[in-house]
């Protein structure tokens, strides 16, 4: 099977699949599409199928079904792969400076995050937060942080309720003496999928970045979830 019938309903992944092409550039605006015995031949599908995949798409303004005549490609989605894998602090604030964020847990409890070899040296205490981060109005990333106690502790009010990497960029206080992430392409489970309004299995960037203080102490530690369709990676190649 081209589609898999033990997630999404087979038209929402039909669609996807559409659009993709779309998106692609190999059905430009304007052309026709093929018959709905074609596709659904070509995705071992009922034909009632491919015609649901078609009204989702015709909802959203990329295709026009015309009676006697087939159905038309009439628009190309707009990008909202606004994410970028930034590569300086600076940079990665800017990303989240208009986001919005939900607070889903805080904990100001005694909760360890999990550090590996290379992380750092723990703080005593962290405070934890789970949080949804939204961009005009549509959630684009879950994220999970363990903040420094000791840090939290002299802006609570403006940690609870601000994304925190600006805010510790603007605290003269802090000292950020390195900062590291990793990416990797992961898929959504049925959690992070309710949160980002994406199917189960979908893809997602997952990126885990720790900040160190001095003497290698870990003062902020995030585990990431991104929609993988918001993301946009791009790097030079060293030579």
């Amino acid at each position: 099977m081209i589609i898999d019938s033990a997630q999404a309903p087979l038209y929402v992944q039909l669609a996807d699949l559409f659009r993709q092409r779309i998106v692609k550039g190999v059905w430009k605006t304007g052309d026709k599409l093929p018959s709905l015995e074609q596709l659904g031949a070509e995705f071992e599908v009922a034909r009632v199928t491919v015609r649901q995949a078609v009204e989702r798409l015709t909802r959203d303004g990329l295709l026009s079904p015309q009676r006697g005549r087939g159905t038309f490609v009439t628009a190309t989605p707009s990008s909202d792969r606004w994410i970028r894998v930034e590569t300086s602090l600076r940079n990665l604030a800017d990303v989240y400076r208009d986001s919005h964020p939900t607070i889903l847990t805080i904990d100001e409890s005694t909760r360890t995050p999990r550090l590996v070899d290379g992380d750092g040296v723990a703080a005593p205490k962290y405070v934890y937060m789970r949080r949804v981060h939204s961009h005009e109005g549509r959630p684009y990333c879950v994220i999970d942080i363990w903040l420094d106690a000791e840090i939290f502790a002299r802006r609570p009010a403006r940690f609870r309720k601000e994304t925190v990497i600006p805010l510790l960029l603007a605290m003269p206080s802090v000292k950020i003496a390195t900062a590291r992430q990793v990416l990797t392409i992961a898929t959504a489970d049925l959690e992070v999928a309710r949160h980002l309004q994406i199917n189960v299995n979908a893809p997602v960037a997952e990126v885990r970045r720790v900040l160190t203080g001095p003497k290698r102490r870990v003062i902020y530690l995030a585990e990431v979830t991104y929609r993988g369709d918001f993301v946009h990676v791009e790097f030079d190649l060293k030579a």
